[in-house]
């Protein structure tokens, strides 16, 4: 059941999708949150107020602030879905990462 899971102390296969346009290599298992985040991207979006620009800070569904597009499907929270290959993932500030 948890084979490939990081509790296992093994990591699950590598699988690719895309963000932002670029390729993106992670491990089956891994959320899509550890999944950008391991890959350098830091902003998720900008501030509504000052366009500032934003990144997670739960990692558990609260904050909202890990939105992002995937695979056209808008305002899915990156820490609550695991990454799946072939994903088309955009975020709202293009500008990181």
């Amino acid at each position: 059941m948890l084979n490939g899971h990081y509790l296992t102390g093994s990591r699950g296969s590598e699988i690719e999708l895309s963000v932002n346009g670029s390729s993106v290599v992670c491990h089956r298992g891994d959320t899509l949150l550890a999944a950008l985040l391991a890959s350098g991207l830091r902003s998720f979006r900008r501030s509504i107020v000052s366009n500032e620009p934003r990144a997670p800070c739960c990692n558990t569904g609260v904050c909202f602030d890990c939105m992002v597009t995937v695979n056209g499907t808008s305002y899915i929270r990156a820490c609550m879905i695991d990454a799946e290959p072939g994903m088309a993932v955009e975020t709202g500030d293009k500008t990181d990462g």
